[in-house]
């Protein structure tokens, strides 16, 4: 019996090593995950772009702000002069965070009472948001404890007083799970795709199909569809169980958020239909839908902010489609987006939709003339 498995386990190994597709897959999909992993996935935070509103301005506030501006995780890019400024400077994310300093902030500080700051950061990723507060309320902890010894005071005097937008409890499941809806609509709809013309080639009736009256179009419209459907009914599901079973809100409008996801749909299906086409087996697919589906993620600021990561990897971003949709998706639960405000990332899920079916197309052609 030990002999028989033996000889199973060295043919699986030989026809695994023969073909040359499956050991580039074996070889290459670890060490781009290894430099994905390495260079993208990062929860530290440099250089988050911030505003001032200084209300007071005294040689204490700007003391404060130089702490901010002065820090490696910091880096201020307005100074407001009107609070109506703070909520259009977060809802277009030029800012992360805004620092409001109070215009009664000095005089407290020297008559030893509470000097509150206002620390309002974009809750819309709660991890950043978090991190963001720990961040701030560490400098403004360290420039209380030092201006309480210079002055003599008994305690530090300043407060911290956060407030985040569109997600006022920080409640991470918030981000997390609209994110979710656009994992598993990928997930889905990729290996649907990636198996389907594969499935067909291994089990030999690939060549029936094309000796039929049905041109290649007509066989690739076949093959898409089906995928496409079932995608939107995942994400369909996974709408639902977000805001009945986790209570995410969804504020959007359903038109915003669907045609994202028809777009983004279509993008992972031609990418699937690339990948099929190219793949003589089942396990090749699934392997190359592996290949994809894991930078993809990491790329896509699914669990890391894309600012993060370095300017090559970020650059890398503009090419996967679930970059838009989880932008596209994470508004219309948390804020309230107009269609125009998205334009720009449907247009982008549209020309990698052409693009990747265009190839996906092409790619099909040339194997089914040979």
């Amino acid at each position: 019996m030990f002999g028989r498995v033996l000889a199973l386990v060295i043919k699986e190994f030989l026809a695994i090593l023969r073909d040359g597709k499956s050991r580039m897959v074996l070889v290459g999909p670890p060490l781009i995950q290894l430099l994905v992993f390495g260079y993208a996935a990062s929860f530290d935070l440099s250089h988050v772009p911030f505003a001032v509103y200084d209300q007071d301005r005294s040689i204490a506030s700007r003391n404060l702000v130089a702490d901010f501006a002065g820090s490696r995780a910091f880096e201020q890019v307005a100074t407001l002069h009107s609070p109506r400024q703070i909520q259009s400077l977060i809802d277009s994310r030029t800012v992360e965070m805004v620092l409001d300093i109070d215009p009664r902030f000095s005089r407290d500080l020297l008559t030893n009472q509470p000097a509150p700051v206002q620390v309002i950061v974009d809750g819309r990723n709660s991890n950043t948001a978090l991190l963001i507060l720990g961040y701030a309320n560490t400098i403004i902890a360290d420039a209380s404890a030092t201006w309480a010894a210079d002055h003599g005071g008994a305690t530090p005097p300043t407060q911290l007083d956060p407030h985040a937008l569109f997600n006022p409890n920080l409640d991470s499941h918030w981000f997390i799970i609209p994110g979710i809806v656009a994992l598993l609509t990928q997930v889905i709809t990729l290996l649907v795709v990636g198996l389907s013309i594969a499935r067909e080639r291994e089990a030999g009736t690939f060549d029936q199909i094309l000796v039929t009256p049905m041109r290649p179009l007509d066989i690739l419209l076949g093959k898409s569809i089906p995928g496409m459907v079932i995608g939107m009914l995942e994400a369909t599901v996974s709408i639902i169980a977000a805001v009945y079973w986790f209570d995410v809100p969804l504020r959007g409008g359903l038109l915003d958020l669907y045609t994202g996801l028809l777009l983004f749909t279509a993008a992972v299906t031609g990418i699937g239909l690339m990948i099929s086409s190219i793949s003589a087996t089942q396990q090749q697919a699934l392997l190359g839908a592996f290949l994809f589906m894991v930078p993809s993620i990491i790329l896509s600021g699914f669990a890391t902010p894309i600012a993060n990561m370095p300017a090559l990897v970020q650059d890398l971003t503009w090419i996967n489609p679930m970059r838009f949709a989880l932008v596209v998706i994470r508004r219309c639960f948390l804020e309230q987006p107009s269609f125009a405000s998205l334009i720009t990332q449907y247009a982008a899920m549209a020309v990698l939709a052409a693009i990747s079916l265009t190839v996906a197309a092409v790619l099909f052609q040339k194997r089914s003339v040979s």
